[in-house]
This record gives C-alpha cells, structure tokens and sequence, in this order.
C-alpha cells in the first residue's frame, strides 16, 4: 500500500496527498493533523526528527508551509512532510512531546515565520528578544522596520562618554576594573 493510502489509512483526517520532489516523496497533510500523522510516521519506523522550517507562500497561496524533515535510523529512508497554515493565523499542533529535538526548532519557527505551535510546552522566542514586534523572515515583514534593542539616543548632542570617562571608569573597583582585585 502506498504512503499517501497508509497515512489516510490511520489519520482519516489528514487530507493527505504525496508527491516526488528533487528525488524524494513529499507528504502533505492538513495542519490539524500533524501531530497524528507524525505519531503515526514515527510507529512506521520515521524515528529520527530531522528539521522543521516554514516557507512563506502568503502572496502566491495565502499560507505558510510548515515543512519537516524526518528520517529513518533502521533504513536510511527520509521524508518531507508539509502542512499548510493559513497566515491569518498559522496554528499546527506541536511535535514537541514525540521528539524532544522539535522544541526549538518550533520555537524559532514561531519567532521568524509566526507559527503557533499548539500545546507547545515553551513558546517563548527564542532568537528574537521578547519585545521585538512581528516576525522577520515574513515577506509582509517591512524590510525598514526599526527595533532597536536599548532606547535610541541623539548621537550628536548624547555622545558616547568620552575616553578618559570609560578608563577612570574601569579602573574603579567594582566598576569590572582591574584595580583593587
């Protein structure tokens, strides 16, 4: 029986669908069905989390693609499964409980693309400091949006102290200084 047969087999709901791709199948499932699907691909001998990604296709098809990557130790098989959020408001189910490696890897795929992972046990950003607004590998991410990360000052009449400033600053005790230690 072929893949796309034994997954709709197992998770009627997923909708999926396979293709080939640079040599390879391609799995492509529903979003509210990626926990089951990877559930039943890791049974199936796909033990290995690879990678998890998203590509953004909001102007050609109005979604975000979550794509993983999972492989097989015992076969060598490997295996891309895409799911496509809608990017008003891209939700799939979090994989963190089946392979600890997932964990940041959804962290950083919410933190550049967006993407809420459900029942994630940790979803705070993870490469991105928390006040940072929007998610920047988003092609509808302005490409001059400004966010500093400390509060911008008036380099012309707040300039940086001056030399002398810093040295008697550093040579202070308590001051990181080498003085006194």
């Amino acid at each position: 029986m072929a893949l796309e047969e034994d997954v709709t087999a197992a998770v009627p709901d997923s909708e999926a669908g396979v293709y080939q791709c640079a040599g390879g199948e391609v799995l492509t499932v529903a979003p509210a069905s990626v926990a089951d699907v990877m559930g039943y691909l890791k049974g199936r001998g796909f033990d290995l989390f690879v990678d998890l990604t998203a590509v953004d296709r909001i102007a050609s098809k109005g979604v975000i693609e979550v794509v993983y990557q999972l492989a097989s130790t015992e076969t060598s098989a490997r295996l891309m499964i895409k799911a496509a959020a809608d990017s008003g408001d891209p939700v799939v189910p979090s994989i963190a409980s089946l392979w600890a490696g997932a964990n940041w890897a959804e962290r950083e795929c919410w933190d550049m693309f967006g993407v809420r992972f459900e029942g994630h046990p940790d979803p705070r950003r993870i490469l991105m400091y928390e006040e940072f607004v929007g998610h920047p590998l988003r092609k509808d991410y302005p490409y001059d949006k400004r966010q500093p990360l400390v509060e911008e000052r008036d380099p012309i009449n707040d300039p940086w102290p001056a030399r002398e400033l810093k040295a008697a600053t550093a040579d202070s005790p308590g001051e990181g200084g080498s003085k006194g230690r």
